[in-house]
């Protein structure tokens, strides 16, 4: 036979006579019949399967005329390198119209996982030939050196050749006139080639992840160049040649030794961004830092030179080594070398040399936020996540430096951030420095000296002093007209005493009221240690309303009110103090602080300045100068403090365009309401928001979907088709479900009984999907308070009275379409799967059993090969899937996800990696629901854990959250 003569062994002679059935078949070679067509129109796919050279041997044999149109070509370099290098030798002969040669490696991967390069070390000297070829694919392969025929390819305009060992390139590369992408990552180069500025049509240019420490400075003579990737490098200097790119948009340097970087990077016309983060720079030009297109994170800026080298014999002080986790782990080690940690969630931790001891393993979590883990004022607002580092309670011998990202806050003035932390069963406020990387990138950055929990709020500006019995004066730093004096004698003992002064907005007070001339002055909050009465007169000093003077004032209209419990109400105390008045102030005389006041019944808990570790606090005390010609102003108080806390908002329900089961609720601040949906609205359409909302930082609420819809999901945030949220007026308030009509839940009543009546789950969800909705009119409400136990359905009592009492927010439509089933056997041509039981993950970090597995593939719809790509499946794979399912896309889903996730057993990081694909795939509502399944389970876990006495006591650790606010 042929294969005899070429000298091929007889299991290859045998695989040419399968072959050759399989090329009768006119218009399709078809390896067997279930296989896809590898020849159709102008594209030969001989990738798909192994035995590829084979085929196009025997078709090159035949002289197939179909060959003369194929003008793009796949073929997978994992196959004998002999029978290789023959079969492409044969190409120019046959394939003269070639346009597109792709001989990748990569397709098959090892027992770890990693791609396997191909076995292509060279090209045939023919393949120059191949005069109308514009695109040359040769990565994942094994070359050492460019094969010689590249650079007489004088049409090519891409040439791909990332991940291979190629340690140079060579001059005559610059001969291509036509090269407009030319990619060599992953490869071992050291130096480039001076010609390769002659390339003066290439746009784009990755040379990242080489070996490359200089740069020639003909690299400038790039003119047509608008991307350069030179990241994971070793370059210390950049040549200054680099400002003749002058199409450059996009340069990347990360991840390398740069010392410095030429001023004239920043006067290249069309730059959008700089990328030079992760680098040795301790200085840069004025006009890059202040440039918002450059990124320097993970640079020494400002920091002191290393100093010179030590006489011999000096010991040397190790580096403090630097760790960057990613979104698999959940814990590190730390030694008593010390440490720099930055974690997944962007919260770095600084551990100086001896800190520990002894190596300590340290564990973190970022957890939503809530009201039992938030313990805010009444004027607080929530600007992180709450972070828990453990161990709890672990005394450092060193301050640890913790930096937490903060959303910036909407109003600056007379506020101040600071980071709050439980310390000794209450809630502290620790010292506060901000670092601004840019304007919308915020650090709050503190010292602590134990772990726990920790967030970032916004407050008003609080001051404190120390009385003494010698007396001292205590005034706010934000309004300096606030004063409280203390005279001499006024303590036997030193006490503390704390200040907050709130701005108050005369326009609403004015609206509140009904009167044009009515003003406040700035609401006072006093708190305090120790005996709650003083043992000399204090005297209080607060300024007078806006536009009223002490010479012009009218004093029955003058009113000095206070917050008094246990009614919660406001009390007019003009009567009961000596009030006197100067141009501009109003002074008054206390002998105790007797107005303590507990929570608002919609606050979260005590003021954390009233529980300060170590001292008893009494609660805030609030004085409040008013001006008014109402009588009786009481009422009209508490409606205004109220007010000077709530919140402005819409809700939205909106759907998404390519699958309207899937609806986004949000509840959004009314200045960002139209920012919002003009982004939102590419990708999803619905209703118009509702009207104004008003409500408090950290309220809680639910959104109901009524008349037969239901929440599609087991989460724990949802209870009985009731979506629970909490309002925090700086973090997102969104939340994606899936929602479900009774005639699918019924559906899934039918699938789930199959197994005990006989019926394929293919039909009976056909027969149950191809049925109309239940109600013409579904909707979904949104009510104020914890989930309860019963709804009513349509809730119309509740709707008759609006305001911050009443349950009842918002109602808008839900539409949804006429849902489509999949075909009933022997309708389609997909093959049924058999779902195997698996779990992914461990008992400790959560698991994700075929029940969530079988959830998440009923959500991805269109989207799911975005999700397989970036889970790293071959796209040769995809086309197989989509091939054999290509009737039925709930099975393509499902085979995609099941094969995924059985090869994924047992490997550590899979349920991370099906979290972050979701994330990349702009899945970010099945993403939420991943992790909100693992946090449950993980919960599960550790109580179980406690109930069987498993869990180790450790009597230093700090009590919970929960705890300490009870």
């Amino acid at each position: 036979m042929a294969a005899v003569a070429e000298g091929l062994e007889p299991e290859a002679a045998a695989t040419e006579d399968d072959a050759q059935d399989a090329v009768d078949a006119v218009g399709a070679v078809d390896a067997e019949p279930g296989d896809p067509p590898l020849l159709v129109g102008s594209r030969l796919s001989l990738d798909l399967y192994p035995g590829g050279c084979q085929r196009l041997r025997h078709l090159c044999a035949r002289q197939s005329p179909q060959l003369l149109e194929v003008q793009f070509m796949q073929l997978s370099s994992h196959e004998d390198p002999r029978l290789l290098e023959t079969t492409l030798a044969q190409v120019p002969c046959s394939l003269r119209h070639l346009r597109s040669l792709v001989l990748r490696g990569g397709q098959q991967r090892d027992v770890l996982g990693a791609c396997l390069r191909g076995s292509l070390t060279t090209l045939p000297a023919g393949l120059s030939g191949l005069t109308h070829l514009a695109h040359l694919d040769l990565s994942f392969n094994s070359l050492e050196t460019l094969p010689g025929c590249i650079p007489q390819m004088h049409g090519l305009s891409t040439l791909l050749l990332s991940h291979n060992h190629l340690s140079e390139l060579p001059e005559a590369l610059g001969a291509l006139p036509a090269l407009t992408f030319l990619y060599v990552t992953h490869n071992c180069l050291r130096t480039l080639p001076k010609a390769l500025g002659a390339l003066s049509t290439l746009q784009c240019l990755d040379l990242s992840q080489n070996l490359l420490d200089t740069l020639p400075p003909e690299i400038g003579g790039l003119s047509s160049l608008t991307e350069l990737n030179l990241a994971s490098n070793r370059l210390q200097s950049l040549p200054a040649s680099l400002a003749g790119l002058r199409s450059l948009r996009l340069l990347v340097l990360h991840s390398n030794l740069l010392t410095s970087v030429p001023t004239s990077l920043a006067h290249l016309p069309l730059l959008t961004r700089l990328d030079l983060r992760d680098n040795q720079l301790r200085d840069v030009p004025p006009e890059l830092l202040d440039a918002p297109f450059v990124r320097l994170r993970g640079n020494p800026l400002g920091e002191a030179p290393p100093a010179l080298p030590s006489p011999p014999g000096t010991p040397t002080i190790p580096e403090m080594p630097r760790l960057f986790l990613n979104s698999d782990l959940d814990s590190f080690l730390v030694t008593p070398q010390g440490c720099s940690v930055t974690l997944a969630c962007g919260v770095r931790l600084q551990f100086p040399a001896g800190a520990t001891a002894t190596p300590v393993s340290i564990r973190y979590r970022l957890r939503l936020p809530e009201p039992r883990l938030v313990p805010l004022g009444p004027h607080d607002s929530l600007l992180s996540h709450v972070l828990e580092l453990q161990p709890h309670g672990v005394a450092f011998q060193q301050e640890v430096g913790l930096w937490l990202l903060f959303v910036p806050p909407r109003a600056r003035r007379c506020r101040e951030v600071v980071v709050r932390t439980l310390n000794d069963d209450s809630w502290s406020d620790l010292e506060t420095h901000l670092e601004e990387e840019t304007p919308k990138r915020l650090w709050a950055h503190c010292q602590v000296p134990h772990f726990s929990w920790f967030l970032v709020v916004s407050r008003p500006v609080s001051n404190a002093c120390l009385v003494p019995p010698e007396g001292t004066l205590l005034y706010s730093s934000g309004h300096p007209g606030v004063k409280v004096t203390f005279p001499p004698g006024a303590t036997d003992e030193p006490r503390q005493v704390y200040m907050q002064v709130v701005r108050v907005a005369s326009g609403e007070l004015r609206a509140l009221l009904e009167e044009p001339g009515a003003a406040a002055s700035p609401l006072l909050c006093l708190s305090q240690s120790g005996p709650p009465s003083f043992l000399q007169p204090v005297t209080v000093q607060l300024p007078l309303p806006p536009g009223v003077t002490g010479l012009s004032l009218d004093r029955s209209c003058l009113h000095l009110l206070y917050r008094t419990p246990p009614e919660a109400t406001w009390d007019d105390i003009t009567t009961q103090v000596a009030l006197e008045l100067t141009h501009l102030y109003a002074r008054f005389r206390v002998t105790h602080f007797s107005w303590s006041v507990p929570p608002h019944p919609r606050s979260l808990g005590p003021s954390p300045q009233d529980s300060r570790p170590g001292r008893t606090h009494a609660q805030p005390r609030r004085y409040w100068l008013w001006y008014t010609a109402k009588t009786r102003v009481e009422g009209l108080a508490r409606k205004a403090w109220e007010r000077l806390r709530l919140h402005r908002v819409s809700l939205i329900a909106l759907q998404r365009r390519r699958d309207p089961e899937q609806v986004l609720l949000q509840c959004l601040p009314l200045s960002k309401v139209d920012a919002t949906l003009r982004r939102l609205l590419e990708r999803y359409r619905g209703p118009e928001p509702s009207d104004t909302v008003e409500m408090f930082e950290g309220e809680k609420f639910f959104a109901a979907f009524e008349k037969g819809i239901d929440v599609d999901a087991d989460r724990p945030d949802c209870v009985q088709g009731r979506v629970c949220f909490v309002f925090y007026s700086h973090l997102k308030n969104v939340k994606e479900v899936y929602v479900t009509t009774t005639l699918d839940r019924q559906a899934q009543a039918v699938r789930g009984q199959v197994g005990q009546v006989g019926r394929e789950p293919q039909a009976a969800w056909a027969e149950a999907r191809t049925l109309s909705p239940t109600s013409s009119h579904p909707q979904v409400s949104f009510y104020r308070g914890a989930v309860p136990e019963d709804v009513p359905e349509e809730a119309e009592a509740a709707r008759h009275r609006k305001g911050t009492d009443s349950p009842w927010m918002a109602t808008l439509p839900i539409k949804l379409p006429r849902l489509r089933g999949s075909k009933a056997p022997g309708q389609g041509q997909g093959t049924s799967l058999s779902l195997a039981p698996l779990n992914l993950g461990d008992a400790e970090t959560g698991f994700l059993t075929q029940s969530n597995l079988l959830n998440v593939a009923g959500r991805l719809g269109p989207d799911w090969p975005a999700v397989a790509l970036h889970l790293g499946m071959p796209y040769r794979e995809l086309q197989r899937i989509r091939h054999e399912f290509r009737d039925d896309l709930d099975g393509q889903i499902r085979h995609m996800l099941f094969s995924w996730a059985e090869r994924q057993a047992g490997q550590p990081g899979a349920v991370g990696r099906l979290v972050q694909a979701l994330e990349q795939s702009d899945r970010l509502d099945v993403a939420e629901e991943v992790r909100a399944v693992l946090e449950l389970g993980r919960q599960k876990y550790e109580d179980s854990i406690q109930r069987t006495g498993l869990a180790p006591l450790d009597p230093s650790a700090s009590p919970s959250p929960e705890s300490a606010q009870a």
